[in-house]
């Protein structure tokens, strides 16, 4: 009885833990639920959402022209006029009066060399002149006394006054007193032209620009002996090389196969790589009648219609053979981007800007299209990367990844 007793005494454990699970489990069911939400939420919302793998451009500065050019070629910047001046006579360079970079006009003396010789001929035959001017006043003086002896002597023997010896000896000295003034002025016209030879001699020390011009190297230094070419090996051919910097033209290489597209008089644009961010208009001036077989080109030289002091001879160029001129206002760059990155959103321009595994929506405002690009006014800088074709579940903050080319 006793041992009953003690059984009717424990406790069903079962029967009084029931109310506490069905309260656990409904917090776990809650914690699920709320877990749940708060996923919706964050996929929707596009904060989980998986990385979308998208292509990329960037915006850039474009020309209105690339728009409607034709064919692009390579070359370089030519001085069609380009001297290497230089003297007659060998001499030491005794004087340098420029250096790279002067400009000298038509005539102005570039160097001098020494011409003490020269000079000293140049006096003798003008000391050489001199005489034969004071021989020809003296030769006139006698021819004068002799022509009025003779004169008289031609009326004296008319009336008998004079002997026959007397009048033929007074025209013997009047013929040879002509003769002697003749040759008097055969010698003023050699010593005349001895002193033209001499002050030419002379003159050739002295080197003048032939044409208006820009030094663009200096090639002797004063004390150099400078020797027209074929002369001594260790002289100076020339002292300057000089180039007329209106008559640079961009000499430029095109394929025999593209030639269909140029034509003279036909208009171009000229970029220059040390001026990246220039752009020259330009004309084709020549289409040299022959061709490179190594190259299976043909040079093609285009002129700048505007001259600038920033081209400079064989600068690297690039020309861009157009289809119509480049009007006024196409001559300034303009930012733009591949119209296929903008899309319509909520009546907005909208593109996705890339900044770095994440996109945010940026509104744009949009100008004129060029091809396949679009001009930006507003929203973006050059630099700047976007999507590409962005798809409809790209929202702004959402995760990408962008595609490997």
């Amino acid at each position: 009885m006793a041992t009953e007793d003690l059984s009717k005494l424990r406790i069903d454990k079962s029967i009084k833990a029931g109310p506490p699970v069905l309260r656990a489990r409904l917090k776990y069911f809650v914690i699920v639920i709320v877990l749940l939400v708060l996923a919706s939420t964050l996929y929707f919302t596009g904060i989980i959402l998986p990385a979308t793998t998208v292509e990329v451009v960037s915006v850039s500065q474009i020309y209105p022209s690339q728009t409607f050019s034709l064919l692009n070629a390579s070359g370089y910047v030519v001085a069609q006029r380009k001297a290497a001046v230089a003297s007659k006579i060998t001499g030491r360079l005794v004087s340098l009066y420029v250096s790279e970079g002067s400009r000298v006009k038509k005539g102005q003396v570039i160097a001098r060399l020494e011409n003490e010789d020269a000079e000293a001929a140049r006096e003798q035959a003008k000391a050489n002149l001199s005489v034969a001017n004071a021989n020809l006043e003296q030769a006139r003086a006698e021819l004068k006394d002799a022509t009025l002896t003779y004169e008289r002597n031609k009326r004296l023997i008319v009336t008998g006054s004079i002997s026959k010896v007397e009048y033929d000896n007074s025209e013997i000295h009047y013929n040879r007193a002509r003769a002697v003034v003749d040759s008097a002025e055969a010698t003023i016209r050699v010593n005349s032209a001895a002193l033209r030879s001499a002050t030419v001699a002379e003159d050739y020390a002295i080197i003048r620009s032939p044409f208006d011009a820009v030094v663009l190297t200096k090639n002797a230094d004063i004390g150099d002996i400078v020797t027209p070419l074929g002369a001594a090996a260790n002289a100076k051919a020339a002292v300057v090389t000089i180039a007329d910097m209106s008559s640079l033209e961009v000499e430029a290489d095109v394929s025999e196969s593209n030639l269909s597209l140029i034509k003279p008089g036909q208009p171009c644009q000229i970029q220059l790589d040390a001026l990246p961010d220039s752009r020259f208009n330009g004309v084709v001036k020549t289409i040299v009648p022959t061709a490179d077989r190594t190259k299976a080109s043909i040079m093609v030289k285009v002129a700048f219609t505007d001259n600038d002091p920033r081209i400079l001879p064989e600068m690297s160029a690039k020309v861009a053979f157009l289809s119509r001129p480049v009007k006024q206002e196409e001559m300034k760059p303009r930012t733009a981007l591949d119209r296929n990155a903008v899309i319509d959103r909520s009546s907005r321009k909208v593109v996705f800007l890339v900044r770095g595994d994440e996109v945010a929506e940026t509104s744009v405002s949009v100008g004129e299209q060029f091809g396949e690009m679009i001009e930006v006014l507003s929203g973006l800088k050059s630099g700047d990367k976007v999507v590409l074709r962005p798809l409809d579940k790209l929202r702004n903050g959402s995760k990408i990844k962008i595609a490997e080319k």
